[in-house]
């Protein structure tokens, strides 16, 4: 018969508790740290976006193959329609004799940063219309989205937007074409690997993840600019004539879809004249997605992919207001590089109001879809 195993000592036994004790207080001093990391994380998100979370999120739509802001979405600051438009739900069809407006662009016509749906310059170029013209009914739509670039814009205003017969279409310009154009220079150059801007499966549910994964992005991104001995240099008419292409029959498509077009050229916090360490912070967020450019080479494309707009404009014949420096370059008017805060929305919406109020084929609209006055 084989003898029994001699039992540890207790001391042994005691020295192996304590280590798992002691092993098991750490990793929950580490869990809570994270908490409260997270915490603070989802405390600042709040007092920057009103969210704990992401201040909005997007979904597939099949119809027309893009990126789209969800559906019926209600979030501290942003409520969407049930077409995914950042706007009040619209009567299909158009009842007769009301004026539709039209938004399209991407994010700086979504306006995220603004405190809410009715802070953002469509909602008060709207209202304003409706203060000036009481007489006339006027509805609109917000159909922008972040990230569209002036391709994902024209695939919008066919597939989401004409359908429902607008009367106005406003057009507003973003830098994403200059992204995507230095980028793919950039990239044949061997200046720019890329990289995925989502994050990990734990980036998209923590916001401390996030963080930390994008400021390593950030962080990776200049040292990879940094180890190129140089940064990209380029003339901006190389690359801008086949983005006058695709803005010029963004416009004509316009055109078909509404009897008023406007188109506005974006505007950006950073400008000529400023002390270097002024257009450091106006472009910080830009180098977060073109860290090969120079503060001078980012405002020498922002303002050559702007004169292709004007150019465009002016030839297809549409109505133009130039932004580009118009809304004043300093925190009070932007949140970041190129998005406006509520003062840079309300300062947009006035020249626009203004332009499409003092224009005679929207002041013939007006005519048109206003009452026959009453019989004395």
């Amino acid at each position: 018969m084989a003898a029994s195993p001699e039992p540890l000592p207790r001391a042994r036994l005691d020295s192996r508790r304590q280590r798992v004790l002691g092993w098991v207080f750490a990793l929950g001093l580490l869990f809570l740290l994270l908490a409260a990391l997270e915490g603070a994380v989802r405390a600042r998100m709040w007092l920057l976006t009103g969210s704990f979370g992401p201040a909005h999120r997007f979904e597939h739509d099949p119809a027309s193959g893009l990126r789209i802001p969800v559906r019926n979405q209600r979030t501290a600051k942003v409520r969407t329609d049930s077409r995914g438009f950042r706007s009040p739900e619209l009567d299909d069809p158009k009842p007769p004799g009301r004026i539709r407006l039209a938004f399209a662009g991407a994010s700086n016509t979504f306006c995220v940063e603004a405190s809410s749906n009715e802070a953002t310059w469509p909602h008060l170029v709207w209202e304003g219309l409706g203060r000036r013209y009481p007489e006339v009914s006027f509805d609109y739509l917000n159909a922008a989205s972040g990230g569209y670039a002036v391709e994902a814009i024209h695939r919008s205003l066919e597939r989401r937007v004409a359908p429902l017969a607008p009367d106005v279409v406003v057009i507003s310009f973003t830098n994403n074409d200059v992204v995507k154009d230095t980028r793919a220079l950039a990239r044949a150059r061997g200046l720019y690997a890329g990289g995925k801007e989502t994050g990990s499966w734990l980036a998209r549910h923590s916001q401390l993840a996030f963080f930390l994964e994008r400021n390593l992005r950030i962080r990776n991104r200049r040292a990879e600019a940094l180890g190129t001995r140089g940064r990209l240099r380029f003339e901006p008419r190389e690359i801008s004539g086949v983005y006058r292409d695709r803005v010029a029959a963004l416009l004509k498509a316009a055109q078909r879809t509404a009897p008023v077009v406007m188109a506005t050229t974006f505007s950006y916090r950073a400008r000529r004249g400023q002390s270097p360490a002024e257009q450091r912070e106006a472009t910080a967020d830009a180098f977060y997605y073109m860290p090969y450019l120079t503060p001078e080479t980012l405002l020498a494309a922002f303002e050559e992919y702007n004169r292709v707009v004007r150019e465009a404009a002016r030839d297809t014949g549409v109505l133009l207001v130039d932004l580009e420096h118009a809304v004043p370059g300093d925190d009070r008017h932007f949140a970041d590089s190129v998005h406006f805060t509520d003062a840079g929305c309300l300062n947009a919406a006035a020249l626009i109001s203004r332009a499409l109020a003092d224009s005679e084929a929207f002041r013939r609209l007006v005519r048109r879809a206003a009452p026959p006055p009453r019989a004395t």
